[in-house]
């Protein structure tokens, strides 16, 4: 075995990458000065490329394949480094193993609140939180742009980054949305869809796609999330004298239970809501009934108007009504001795004698005109 070729078998070596950590994104190939033999069989599994960077510029980049690093099946080689039909001797390169599978179930949120225009409740804040994916599409711009000459890459160095990129972009879609909170948990698809859509664009600038993203949760502030309750409580409860009756039994059987930290004022307290509750339920007719409603109230009956009968020269006449004796006054045909009777009076009495007669004598027309 001559000289070259046993130079040549010392030279051959295998390039390949293996992972089990799952979240390694890139890992860089470690050989003493990094010399690469002549002829060494690079192997790129699927799920995977690799970044081949000659005297710190980027060379090429290799898909999932076997490749012999020779010049006749990498002609970049003898163009980089001017091979001759001579010794083939090693060349002092870097290789890059870029993991391009999917890194799922990455978790965003927002750390502050997020200022918007409610059509219902008016200026609030909410929080969003959820999970994304994220792949390396492009290994050699996300080689250059983020991971540099790092020897091992792993999610966690860029996943602050792209939360960042994120919470951002949520920001300016659901601001200008114009959804209303409580319709919001209805559109977090289509709401997912625009922001993925928005961080896209900026992601791929470092050779990065976001596959998929969803948004789980988004909440109102706690103090506006307590009023919504009592408005829900209040709607289930219907009756709001049924809900107040029902708000203070419990009030009651809390301040019962809770001897200490007040001793009598407590039990003071429950024994008056107790007798506020009681006469509730009393006024409404029933116990642990709501308060039957008022009838509507109706104006009294019309005073009943007599009628009266006159004696005229032995004989009954009528009956009469008060405005027929009027006009028989006016004509003569009753006067204050004549003897009048009316249901629920005591026998005859003159017309004079009787109040409600007396006054149609006493009634004088006005003087007649031009007198």
């Amino acid at each position: 075995m001559g000289i070259l070729d046993f130079l040549t078998g010392e030279f051959i070596d295998v390039i390949h990458w293996v992972d089990d950590t799952r979240d390694t994104m890139v890992w860089r190939f470690e050989r003493e000065g990094h010399e690469i033999k002549y002829g060494a069989k690079l192997t790129v599994r699927e799920g995977q490329a690799a970044v081949f960077v000659h005297e710190g510029q980027l060379a090429d980049v290799f898909t999932p394949g076997l490749y012999m690093l020779e010049t006749n099946n990498v002609p970049i080689l003898t163009t980089i480094n001017h091979w001759d039909h001579g010794f083939k001797s090693p060349f002092k390169s870097e290789i890059y193993f870029v993991n391009t599978t999917r890194f799922n179930d990455l978790k965003w949120g927002t750390k502050n609140p997020i200022m918007l225009r409610d059509p219902e409740f008016g200026p609030t804040r909410i929080r969003a939180f959820g999970t994304y994916s994220v792949r390396v599409s492009d290994p050699a711009k996300f080689l250059v742009e983020i991971v540099g000459t790092d020897g091992e890459f792993t999610m966690d160095e860029i996943s602050y980054q792209i939360r960042n990129i994120i919470v951002q972009a949520f920001s300016r879609v659901i601001a200008g949305a114009g959804i209303p909170v409580l319709d919001m948990a209805a559109n977090t698809a289509d709401l997912g869809a625009l922001i993925a859509t928005e961080i896209s664009g900026i992601v791929a600038e470092y050779g990065l796609i976001i596959p998929e993203f969803y948004i789980e949760n988004i909440s109102l502030p706690p103090a506006v999330e307590a009023a919504l309750d009592k408005r829900t409580s209040m709607g289930v409860a219907g009756d709001l004298g049924a809900f107040t009756q029902y708000s203070a039994a419990e009030a009651m059987t809390a301040a019962a239970q809770n001897p200490s930290g007040g001793g009598g004022m407590g039990a003071g307290l429950g024994m008056g809501m107790g007798m506020a509750m009681a006469g509730q339920m009393a006024q409404s007719g029933s116990w642990g009934a709501a308060p039957a409603p008022s009838a509507p109230q109706t104006p009294p009956p019309p005073p009943v108007e007599h009628v009266w009968h006159i004696a005229d020269n032995g004989e009954t006449k009528g009956p009469f009504s008060k405005a027929a004796l009027g006009r028989m006054a006016a004509s003569g045909g009753l006067t204050r001795d004549t003897y009048v009777w009316t249901p629920g009076q005591d026998g005859w009495m003159r017309a004079d004698e009787v109040a409600e007669l007396a006054q149609l004598f006493t009634v004088m027309p006005p003087p007649p005109p031009g007198t």
